[in-house]
């Protein structure tokens, strides 16, 4: 199974909205995200930096186009551009512990 991270910023002062948001995702974003093949998804937040992980049942190419192209991932990611900034940079994976 394909695995996959990324890096994002909380915008300041928006902590607690982005916890809510979460805590209250939409249905169809994780029905969403199921049909993309992503499970174990997990993300941690330190201060402001986020880090999120997902392992790819249907390999990474296919999450990230899906992802890409369905209606209800773009409305969700759009709707958190004013709570948090994703970062460009994907982290480099250096030791792995199976």
């Amino acid at each position: 199974m394909e695995k996959f991270v990324w890096r994002a910023t909380v915008r300041e002062g928006m902590k607690e909205e982005y916890i809510r948001r979460h805590n209250e995702i939409w249905p169809e974003m994780v029905a969403a995200l199921k049909e993309a093949g992503i499970c174990n998804y997990t993300i941690w937040m330190d201060g402001n930096e986020l880090f999120g992980y997902y392992e790819c049942e249907k390999g990474v190419d296919f999450a990230l186009k899906f992802q890409a192209e369905n209606e209800t991932v773009c409305g969700w990611e759009k709707s958190m551009e004013p709570v948090m900034q994703k970062s460009s940079a994907v982290p480099v994976k250096v030791f792995e512990l199976n």
